[in-house]
């Protein structure tokens, strides 16, 4: 097999791509034929050293793919020659990879392997985020921050699902364009500064404000963002894709009756994994039925990750880059 390791994590540049030994699945454990594998904002973390996960040295990173089962190992009544897709944080850059049975979620025979590959993190995330965590109703509005992005795309989409109006707030009018293309009801290009952001979104909402706000961005964003929301609005703490980590004035959830509320999809994972897979099972339905599909910028072969790490770093990607050994 090959793979990608990481035996320093000092950045995408010690990454080197190696030929292993095709490693045998342990008890409750797969062994995955990787047909495809997606680029997560956390896979760039982890080589760094900067991820809450590290994984002792040398790993191979890569935390989401899909492909076919070639093996099973004792306790496991997933199937050989079954598809699944897989969330386990590590591995899924290579051509095979041993990963738990209990990450694995089986798929529909027909089910387009790179379009599975980029499916779980972004689509469960965005569900517990805005159904769960958000309580987001049918003829609510939410504001989604860095919407062109993967787990952006998700939101809108998820959203849309749910009967909720959907601002989309973007760094570019391409951007925005391609934001409208998958059901945004409207956009705001927060790059002409945060005075005509709130005035825009001020505008959209007829004065009121956005009733959920979700923010996968942070930074210097976020205040202006939590300022224009709705009373008993709810703001959902994603991640910090724009880098800083901000920090909000008490008074203001106090003036607004609203609530800061935090998403930490992976621990809700292992803590609730029932409630979890019954979010994958609606999820699957609505892939089925064309509610949400993922959206993929481009398919890579896995020998060029360092290019595709390069193309995340600069943000020209819109929705989710995949890494494939079909190609």
């Amino acid at each position: 097999m090959q793979a990608w390791i990481c035996e320093q994590a000092v950045g995408v540049d010690a990454l080197t791509y190696q030929t292993l030994p095709t490693p045998t699945p342990g008890p409750g454990e797969v062994l995955l034929k990787v047909h495809a594998a997606s680029l997560n904002f956390p896979d760039l973390l982890i080589v760094q050293n900067k991820y809450q996960l590290k994984p002792p040295l040398p790993f191979v990173p890569g935390s989401e793919c899909a492909g076919v089962i070639q093996a099973v190992g004792d306790g496991v009544a997933l199937q050989v020659g079954q598809k699944v897709a897989c969330f386990s944080n590590t591995g899924g850059f290579a051509t095979e990879a041993v990963l738990p049975a209990a990450l694995c979620v089986p798929l529909p025979d027909d089910a387009d392997l790179h379009e599975a590959a980029a499916f779980i993190l972004t689509y469960a995330t965005s569900h517990h985020a805005l159904l769960d965590r958000g309580q987001l109703q049918a003829g609510e509005t939410v504001l989604v921050l860095g919407a062109a992005g993967g787990v952006g795309t998700s939101a809108i989409q998820i959203a849309k699902a749910v009967g909720a109006r959907v601002i989309a707030a973007v760094s570019s009018r391409d951007k925005a364009d391609f934001c409208r293309a998958l059901g945004a009801d409207a956009t705001i290009d927060y790059s002409h500064g945060h005075a005509a952001f709130r005035e825009e979104l001020k505008g959209l909402t007829e004065g009121r404000g956005p009733d959920v706000i979700y923010d996968p961005v942070g930074a210097d964003l976020a205040e202006p963002a939590f300022r224009s929301m709705a009373w008993r609005g709810r703001y959902l703490v994603i991640g910090f894709a724009g880098g800083p980590i901000p920090a909000l004035p008490l008074n203001l959830m106090l003036l607004k009756g609203a609530s800061v509320v935090g998403v930490f999809w992976g621990d809700f994972v292992r803590r609730e994994p029932n409630a979890q897979a019954a979010v994958m099972n609606e999820l699957i339905g609505w892939w089925r039925q064309g509610k949400v599909r993922p959206v993929l910028d481009r398919v890579l072969p896995m020998r060029e990750l360092k290019a595709a790490y390069g193309l995340m770093g600069s943000r020209a990607i819109k929705g989710k880059l995949v890494l494939s050994n079909a190609l």
